[in-house]
């Protein structure tokens, strides 16, 4: 039966991200820098609110946009840290994770052969999406960039047949953010225009330098804003993301969305509700020992030799494999793999302009980065004789 799958499934594939974690899951002595979960536990007061639900009974259907009080404290959230304002009856849904609110926007907004416009390297959790829609993913090169998705580059890839632009910052992979000056051109190129911004700020909170800035500042009417618990709360396991949109446009991904999911799960939003007010800041003190780590392993990558952007936000390096290597990205991360026993995710699983990368994710103790560097760079040193 299987010739009868629909042919847009059957051409996708995958997680590159999930492929090799999958590949070396349970290896032993094996040291996995590979997937973005943070390393702390989810905040006790979020976990006492989820089972307080529980034990209430909260356990029903909700609104189909999730509990009114969630979409409150969200606006409030939203309006309090990045000064956005979205009406908590019509302007905010609930999603089951910022995964399921990409695939709702895209789902409403995407018709066959138009154009979706990315930075490349970028997270691999759009284009199958896109295609599964019948539109055309369309990469923008960022790499000779710093990694950054400027105005300039965009208006070279824009079309008429451009309908959408993602803004995936700060991003995964490379940790890089945009700059309010950057953010406000991009807004003039786009505004006006039949073309929407699906802006994914699922890293938000974790912003170094700089607080987090939304391009929906600049162009709210065109901007639909994602972004979750996942990473700020580490709850990526309790599923809620946010979707912050104008009411014109979210009123039709509303209707996707209960067709998809009905609502996210009642409990988790019970402690969403705690995570968003009682912890409104909890992210601070993650940050805090991230920073840490960035620093730590920014001086070794360097040491060693290594090409790498210094990231301002998210928990990721995107870093360049040695020229000496003469190598693929995938067959460099196995190598890796079986001579060191540290696993880290190869840049092809983040496009084409992946290649030639790795990522290396830093949301691990200073145990783990150590060792996993220790063994990265006595590799380095190997193959580099070798060469």
């Amino acid at each position: 039966m299987e010739h009868l799958i629909n042919k847009k499934v059957k051409e996708i594939e995958i997680s590159g991200i999930r492929k090799f974690f999958n590949l070396v899951a349970g290896v032993e002595g094996m040291i996995s820098l590979t997937i973005g979960q943070p390393d702390f536990p989810t905040p006790p007061h979020v976990k006492e609110a989820g089972k307080l639900a529980i034990d209430q009974n909260q356990t029903t259907y909700t609104h189909n946009a999730g509990y009114k009080e969630l979409r409150e404290a969200a606006a409030s959230f939203y309006k309090e840290k990045y000064q956005l304002s979205y009406s908590p009856e019509s302007e905010i849904i609930v999603t089951t994770g910022a995964s399921e609110a990409i695939d709702i926007v895209f789902r409403s907004i995407l018709e066959q052969d138009v154009e979706v416009i990315l930075p490349g390297p970028v997270y691999p959790g759009y284009e199958p999406i896109i295609k599964l829609c019948g539109a055309k993913p369309v990469y923008v090169d960022i790499r000779e960039n710093d990694f950054r998705f400027t105005a300039d580059l965009i208006a070279q890839h824009m079309t008429e047949k451009t309908r959408c632009i993602v803004l995936p910052y700060p991003s995964n992979p490379t940790g890089v953010s945009l700059e309010q000056k950057e953010l406000k051109a991009i807004a003039d190129l786009v505004k006006g225009k039949d073309i929407f911004i699906l802006a994914d700020e699922i890293y938000s909170e974790l912003s170094y330098e700089n607080t987090h800035t939304s391009i929906a500042r600049f162009l709210p009417e065109q901007t639909i804003v994602i972004n979750g618990l996942s990473k700020s709360h580490s709850m990526t396991g309790w599923r809620i993301g946010l979707l912050f949109a104008p009411e014109a446009i979210t009123k039709h991904l509303l209707k996707v969305h209960q067709y998809n999911v009905t609502c996210a799960s009642s409990i988790s939003q019970a402690a969403a509700i705690a995570a968003l007010t009682v912890g409104k800041n909890d992210a601070d003190e993650m940050k805090t020992e991230y920073m840490k780590r960035r620093e730590y392993v920014y001086t070794r990558l360097i040491k060693m030799g290594l090409d790498v952007v210094k990231p301002d936000g998210a928990f990721y390096f995107f870093v360049k494999i040695p020229d000496h290597t003469t190598t693929t990205s995938f067959a460099f991360a196995l190598d890796l793999v079986e001579k060191a026993k540290v696993a880290v995710v190869p840049g092809s699983a983040f496009s084409d302009f992946g290649e030639g990368y790795f990522r290396l994710s830093y949301a691990y103790s200073m145990e783990m980065l150590t060792e996993g560097l220790n063994r990265i760079e006595s590799y380095l040193s190997q193959t580099n004789s070798l060469g």
